[in-house]
Parts: structure tokens; sequence; C-alpha cells
């Protein structure tokens, strides 16, 4: 052939000819580079490297979220919860704090006046809790104690008031602000 190129037959064993062109001199062209493949190994790879290094870090930071003690404090807890709902019920009691006589005043429901109450009043202070102070609960006939806040620090202050009456117990929480312009 006197051409640059020649042409030749291959016979497969089927008997189905394919002619296929063979060109000289001619560089062989490749085809484009294709990332994916790449790509996903990398993807997977990092993700399973990934998984590891998490549970190998979990793994040596436990996490103790339920304490050693957790059915007592979650009986505890729940005796919180009703001590809150019963003073809920019994609605009349009160806690307020008057700027000008500075005076805190707590008031305990007329029925629990007329019982023997017993109880406790925390004066808690969110900000410094070397300053809260512990008061018995003393109603008066009744039923209201009065607690001079002169000697307390401006501020907010929660008063958190835990009695009993008719051996139920109730727990009451208000937050006042001592310090405060009458208005």
């Amino acid at each position: 052939m006197a051409g640059s190129h020649s042409q030749k037959l291959f016979a497969p064993p089927d008997g189905n000819f394919t002619v296929r062109f063979c060109f000289m001199n001619q560089t062989h062209t490749h085809r484009p580079w294709n990332p994916w493949p790449i790509s996903i190994i990398t993807f997977f790879t990092v993700a399973i490297i990934g998984c590891g290094t998490f549970i190998v870090f979990c793994s040596r930071h436990p996490a103790d979220l339920v304490a050693a003690d957790y059915y007592e404090q979650e009986v505890r807890y729940q005796g919180q919860i009703d001590r809150v709902q019963h003073a809920q019920q019994a609605a009349a009691a009160s806690i307020g704090y008057d700027a000008t006589t500075k005076l805190i005043s707590i008031a305990l429901p007329p029925n629990h006046s007329q019982h023997k109450s017993s109880g406790s009043i925390q004066l808690y202070r969110p900000s410094a809790t070397n300053l809260d102070r512990r008061l018995k609960l003393t109603p008066d006939d009744h039923g209201v104690q009065t607690i001079d806040a002169s000697s307390l620090l401006p501020g907010l202050w929660k008063v958190r008031l835990s009695w009993t009456a008719d051996e139920k117990e109730f727990y009451l929480d208000q937050k006042i602000l001592i310090g405060a312009n009458p208005s």
C-alpha cells in the first residue's frame, strides 16, 4: 500500500468480520482523566478513618451521665415536684417585698395558719452563695411572717419557702429584687 496507513482484516472465531484501521506515524491519544473513582474511594476512606477516630475519642472520654444513686435522686426530685404542685394548689401562699419598709412578707394560706405549720425560709443570692441565709418559718396567727431585708445587699434574691401543714409538704420559690426603687 502506498499510503501512510494500512488496513488489516481480523476474522474472529464466530465469523463476524470487523474492520479496524491502524494509523502509523500518529501519536497515541489518552482518554481524559476521570476523577470520580479516586474521589469515591477517598471519601469512603476519610469517612471510615473519621468514624474510627471518633470511636477511639469517645471510648477514652467516658461520660458519666447517670449518678450512682440516680433512683434516689429521682425520687427526691419527684418529691420536690409534688411540693411545688401542692403550693400551686394552695394558691393563697405568697412572698412579697416592700421597698419602702424594706420588709419581705411571707403569707401562708389561711387554712395553714390555723394548723401547726412548720418549715424553713432560705434567702438565696445567686451571685454570691456565701450571703445565703436560712431562717425558721414562724408565722403569726394570721399566717404571715415578715423578715427585715435592710441588711441584705441590693440585687436579685430568691426566697425559697418550704413548709409542712396537715402532713403535706409545700414549696414556693419567688424572685425578689432588693434595693429596687418603690414605684
